[in-house]
């Protein structure tokens, strides 16, 4: 199997190699920079080394002596300008006081037969040396070729290459361990929350807060999983409320429609047949228990996908609200009057009308028959206002809680869940929802609803005359 290393040893990789690079590059620029240096000396001494005039100042001279001339003074000639070798015109040559010879080259019999001197040249003697030569000029057909011995230099640069070699071995070693220790120090928070992240999975327990210090992208990163935690936690408890009290409100309706099917049943085993009368009632009993069972079902299929499933986009509330209207005007026969203005909110126009058509029916379920049910919207605030017994103070709070219905209207049909609806459209529209009694006694349920761009002039602007529906 291939070792694919982790994110820590990837990143402390990535630092060695970067380390590694910067002191490839550094070392050989110091490696290159010392040898230019010390062969740019060599060759200053021996270009400015000014043969035929010393041995002018000398007097005349047969050149050919130079061939002949003993150890001492070959010893000195070294000393001051090199190791020197005479070179003729027919390629011939000879060493100066001294064993070992460098190759004659075309170029040095061009000089000896009159040309120009030749440029600083690596070469090797004959005894396997390595120096730096030069060949110049002298007369007759002649030239001297001066040379230094190179090995110095060779052991110097030699020497600085492995010191360099070696330094930066240990420089990327230490550049390696350091991003070690540098990558578990900078992802041990990752760490954290790669243990949290897992704890979750094995466990199921998203209380699991993690520690934030900072506000670096890790720090981001710790922050947003706490409130995703926080947020999959309280869905989760929402959701157990839900299954539950979903429970305990199917229970009294399915009671009830079993007791009056297994009457049923009895009365046709036992073949003592109902009277007509009580047997239509019964039957009219099955029928409403079913349609509320129907519609505690479908308000619980809204209730439990209440988050938006498409991209919220601009939406025209007063044309929601006439849609809401028209509607709720063919389920009864209340008078439905409007005093709309144009408003304009980013979100859900499904859930939207949805949200008003549980105003709507709520408030005509509390009306008297042929009452008015008055619905206004006016600078984002959407009230719909009913004539009916009203809802207590103490009860305002309560009525947008799941399943809760009032002790004075238990009788009436109905599950509770139609202003937790929407209470929860509300609050993922950043809308806030609100009671407050009429003039008359009854009930005003408002929704206030945030708007579009609140530097648009477009919001809230504009009148639309009351009329009757």
């Amino acid at each position: 199997m291939r070792w694919q290393p982790g994110l820590k040893a990837r990143l402390a990789l990535m630092s060695a190699t970067a380390v590694a690079l910067a002191i490839a590059v550094v070392s050989v620029l110091a490696w290159w920079a010392t040898d230019r240096t010390m062969r740019s000396e060599i060759d200053r001494t021996l270009t400015n080394s000014p043969l035929s005039a010393r041995f002018e100042q000398r007097g005349s001279f047969d050149v050919q002596d130079l061939c002949t001339i003993g150890p001492t003074f070959g010893a000195i000639l070294q000393r001051g300008i090199g190791a020197v070798q005479v070179v003729r015109a027919d390629g011939t040559s000879c060493a100066v006081a001294q064993e070992a010879a460098i190759p004659v080259t075309r170029e040095d019999i061009a000089v000896a037969a009159g040309g120009e001197a030749t440029a600083p040249r690596d070469a090797e003697t004959t005894t396997g040396t390595h120096v730096r030569a030069i060949t110049f000029p002298l007369r007759d057909g002649y030239a001297i070729t001066v040379w230094r011995d190179l090995t110095e230099l060779d052991n110097t640069v030699r020497t600085l290459f492995l010191a360099l070699l070696i330094s930066g071995g240990l420089g990327v070693l230490g550049a390696l361990c350091a991003g070690l220790v540098v990558a578990r120090a900078g992802l041990r928070p990752l760490d954290n929350l790669t243990d949290a992240a897992e704890h979750v999975a094995a466990t199921q327990n998203l209380n699991v807060p993690i520690a934030v210090t900072g506000t670096d992208e890790v720090a981001r990163l710790a922050l947003a999983f706490n409130r995703m935690t926080s947020a999959l936690e309280g869905a989760r408890q929402r959701h157990n409320q839900t299954i539950a009290d979903a429970s305990h409100e199917l229970r009294t309706p399915l009671t009830s429609l079993r007791t009056n099917i297994e009457l049923l049943v009895r009365s046709e085993d036992q073949q003592r047949a109902l009277a007509p009368g009580d047997r239509r009632d019964l039957l009219r009993s099955l029928s409403g228990q079913l349609q509320e069972l129907t519609h505690l079902t479908s308000e619980l299929s809204l209730l439990a996908h209440q988050e938006p499933a498409v991209e919220q986009v601009p939406v025209a509330v007063d044309e929601v609200v006439r849609r809401a209207v028209q509607r709720a005007s063919r389920r009864g026969h209340h008078t439905i009057t409007t005093d709309l203005q144009p408003w304009t909110v980013r979100g859900d126009p499904a859930a939207l009308e949805r949200a008003v058509l549980n105003l709507l029916d709520n408030a005509v379920k509390f009306s008297p028959p042929k009452s008015a049910v008055a619905v206004r919207l006016r600078q984002g605030l959407l009230e719909v206002e009913d004539q009916g017994p009203g809802i207590p103070e103490s009860e305002h709070r309560q009525v947008f809680q799941r399943f809760w219905r009032s002790p004075s209207a238990r009788a009436l049909p109905g599950s509770g869940l139609g202003l937790a609806i929407v209470a929860d459209v509300a609050e993922t529209h950043g809308a806030q929802v609100g009671v407050t009694a009429s003039a008359t006694g009854g009930a005003i349920v408002s929704i206030r609803l945030p708007p579009f761009n609140a530097l648009s002039g477009d919001a809230g602007r504009g009148d639309t005359p009351a009329h009757a529906v």
